[in-house]
């Protein structure tokens, strides 16, 4: 005949109480490391941004630069009367604006990227 499997852990008194409090107690420990694992990842938001997100606000960061420099120029131009100049102008203002933009977002998305698993071996063996 098979024996009944014992179930006893270290610590227990072999009374059901005890089960339930070490199982308590290891659920809470699990849950209080999930919350420390989302209070670390909540300030930095752009660790977890995918490829396409990352795509989709350079370009709109990009594009919003240039049409706010050709606004800007248009409205200028119909108050002053020197149109298309100041457009001409702002519009390349709005370029380079959103270029800087651009490399300045960019490089903050890097800066905060982690390196892939085995980036750094890779890196050492071309070193060696």
């Amino acid at each position: 005949m098979v024996e009944p499997h014992d179930a006893k852990r270290a610590g227990d008194t072999g009374k059901a109480k005890g089960l339930t409090s070490d199982l308590a107690a290891r659920i809470r420990r699990a849950q209080d490391a999930k919350k420390v694992g989302q209070n670390s990842s909540e300030g930095n938001f752009e660790k977890d941004m995918s490829g396409m997100s990352r795509g989709l606000r350079l370009g709109s960061e990009f594009v919003a630069a240039v049409l706010v420099g050709a606004g800007m120029g248009f409205l200028l131009d119909q108050w002053l009367g020197t149109a298309p100049w100041l457009s001409l102008v702002m519009l390349m203002l709005g370029f380079v604006a959103g270029v800087l933009n651009v490399v300045r977002s960019a490089a903050q998305m890097n800066k905060a990227a982690s390196l892939p698993t085995g980036a750094d071996q890779a890196q050492g063996d071309i070193d060696k």
